[in-house]
């Protein structure tokens, strides 16, 4: 099928012309806009010739047709009348889509998003803790409790305690950044909600020391653990710096902004933003504990029942706010394993789907996503695979429910947030584990169960097999390709493509390779070959090695949305180049500062030339090391 062809075939896919408000591509995907969701044909879309799959992420509807041929798909269907737009453009129309819900949930990600890091590693050390404390793992040892050093204890509890002690400067800073302030400000301004001075919100709440009163009514106290209170400072306060900075002199600038911003910002934060959201989050607290404490696991039943059709909708973020507000106050996260227990059924489903299939393309799809679910990233196998044969997902829903229901009937608490399913098991070293375990593979098992025998079967005539035969094409002589290694082209830390946060990427829809992320800002030729692809925005460049290997290097997640800047490219299409030689430069910091992240992608995008692509690299390593190994 030629590529008008495609491109109709796509446009009507999408529910004809009116349907799409605009279309851009990157390096691998065809990015769009529409009106209206529900008149996509889904099915039909991704069955046309080409096409390596298709998903919703980010308000944008992509469609996944690979290096070089997305360019020509895109040049097709403008030619045929889209609308066009930067993907820039597309992603801050994207964020203003949804209701008012929707969009406070992708700006409680936002916010969230880069701190989870650190709230994770402190949950991992809470159950490191626990383990090493526990009198019956000592025990195995001849030793218990009181053997342990007191220093020791104390180095723990600095693990432990830090991030939660300063949570509100974490925040502040967080949410100054997103809303466009200096983040340092924010910083400053959440370390005074907890500065020494101020009584203690523990000690408080225990009796053990009063509140300030101001001006006779106003109680104040420190804000030791909140979480509501810092993120509507770091909003507001970034706000009136901006407003600020528009209407100080210049010469002035430096010296009035930041301290009308800390002097305004003090007074709200302590007499009013934070004794008014304190409250507020006390309520919400309270809430969520009474849903959690509901008898019989009847909690279990309905979060891990409806946690992903929340993630569908794209309002999960709010669970970013609930987990770290539980563990803030009470040091666990009963939230965590009823959220496993969700994600581990809709690794069930998807997996019986991959056994039972005959279609070589979506086992192909299906495996992977099923690896991607098992380490707690379902986008994939919802959007890939679960939800786009329907009765996938719901059996998914049913075994997360049967799983969520054994959590919370044994009342099964995390130490820690974010990471679910296998990674999940370092947050119960402690006597939960054997439940934890049986609650997931509950989940997952009956999932498998429900979809192999009832939710899924492969249909009698594919989508493809009812559209009009098209005519022949040519025969064309196919490149030889000889086995070889794939050298790194960059300086950094090699990562697992599942573990990428792009499904497209780690689903290994673009074929199978390796991430990798930078300590460098420097992007080196990876073969002896020719620069195939260079993208203009210099995020990307696609390149074919003299032994056949088709090597596509995508610097970043979603950096076309920078329309260049930051980035150097320094080759062009059609140039012969030397394993080694610079393709060009980007900057990390400007990454960083456009919310996005600048783990690259090494992918051979004609996997299936090979009998195996087999990665080379871990840990630590520099550009020119072996990265990939490429058997015929």
């Amino acid at each position: 099928m030629d590529n008008k062809q495609i491109a109709k075939e796509v446009i009507e896919a999408l529910g004809g012309r009116d349907n799409v408000r605009s279309v851009a591509h990157c390096a691998t995907r065809l990015r769009v806009m529409v009106v209206d969701e529900a008149k996509i044909d889904k099915e039909r879309a991704e069955n046309i010739d080409k096409v390596k799959g298709a998903f919703f992420n980010s308000g944008q509807y992509q469609i996944i047709f690979g290096t070089g041929t997305v360019n020509k798909i895109y040049d097709e269907v403008v030619d045929l009348g889209l609308p066009t737009s930067s993907t820039g453009e597309q992603k801050q129309e994207a964020a203003a889509q949804g209701n008012w819900f929707q969009r406070m949930s992708r700006t409680f990600g936002d916010v969230f998003v880069p701190i989870i890091p650190v709230l994770v590693a402190t949950g991992l050390f809470m159950g490191l803790r626990g383990l090493l404390t526990n009198d019956t793992f000592l025990g195995f040892f001849g030793a218990s409790s009181k053997d342990i050093n007191a220093n020791f204890i104390l180095y723990t509890q600095v693990l432990t305690d830090t991030a939660f002690a300063f949570l509100p400067a974490l925040i502040a800073w967080s949410s100054f950044k997103v809303f466009g302030g200096n983040p340092v400000l924010g910083i400053v301004l959440g370390l005074m909600m907890v500065n020494p001075a101020l009584p203690n919100a523990y000690a408080v709440a225990s009796g053990d020391a009063k509140a300030l009163t101001f001006f006779g009514f106003i109680p104040v106290v420190g804000y030791q653990g909140t979480v509501l209170p810092a993120f509507f400072v770091g909003m507001i306060g970034a706000r009136l710096e901006n407003w600020l900075h528009k209407r100080v002199p210049e010469a002035l600038d430096l010296l009035i902004t930041p301290f009308l911003t800390f002097l305004v910002m003090s007074i709200l934060g302590l007499f009013a933003i934070g004794p008014v959201f304190h409250s507020v989050e006390t309520v919400v607290l309270a809430a969520t504990e009474w849903i959690l404490a509901l008898p019989f696991g009847i909690a279990g039943i309905i979060i891990g029942g409806l946690q992903q059709v929340i993630v569908v909708t794209g309002v999960h973020h709010i669970f970013n706010f609930l987990e770290t507000q539980l563990l803030a106050e009470t040091k666990a996260n009963p939230f965590n394993p009823l959220l496993s227990a969700a994600t581990a059924g809709q690794v069930g489903a998807v997996l019986a789907v991959a056994v039972k299939t005959k279609s070589a393309k979506l086992k192909a799809l299906a495996y992977p996503s099923a690896l991607s679910a098992a380490l707690g990233i379902t986008e994939p196998a919802i959007f890939g695979v679960n939800l786009r044969y329907g009765k996938p997902f719901v059996m998914g829903l049913v075994g997360g429910s049967a799983g969520g229901f054994i959590a919370a009937l044994v009342g099964l608490k995390a130490t820690g947030m974010s990471v679910t399913v296998l990674p999940g098991l370092l947050l119960f070293l402690n006597s939960q584990m054997p439940m934890y375990i049986v609650s997931i593979t509950v989940a997952c098992a009956i999932a498998f169960a429900l979809t192999y025998y009832f939710g899924y079967a492969d249909k009698e005539e594919d989508v493809s097999a009812k559209k009009p035969e098209a005519p022949a094409a040519a025969p064309v002589a196919e490149t030889e390709t000889k086995s070889e290694v794939i050298a790194s082209p960059l300086d950094g830390e090699a990562v697992e493509l599942s573990k990428v946060n792009d499904p497209v990427f780690s689903s290994e829809a673009m074929g199978k390779g390796i991430a990798v992320k930078p300590s460098g800002n420097t992007v080196y030729s990876p073969v002896n070959g020719t620069v195939q692809i260079a993208f203009e925005t210099g995020h990307a460049y696609g390149l074919k090695s003299d032994n056949g290997a088709e090597v596509l290097i995508h610097v970043g997640i979603d950096t076309v949305s920078m329309n260049g800047t930051g980035f150097d490219q320094k080759v062009a299409a059609n140039q012969t180049v030397k394993v080694g030689d610079v393709l060009g430069t980007f900057d990390s910091a400007k990454i960083a500062e456009a919310g996005l992240d600048d783990t690259t992608m090494v992918i051979i995008t004609n996997t299936a030339d090979y009998s195996e692509v087999k990665p080379l690299a871990a840990g630590q390593l520099a550009h020119g090391a072996d990265l990939l190994e490429l058997n015929k």
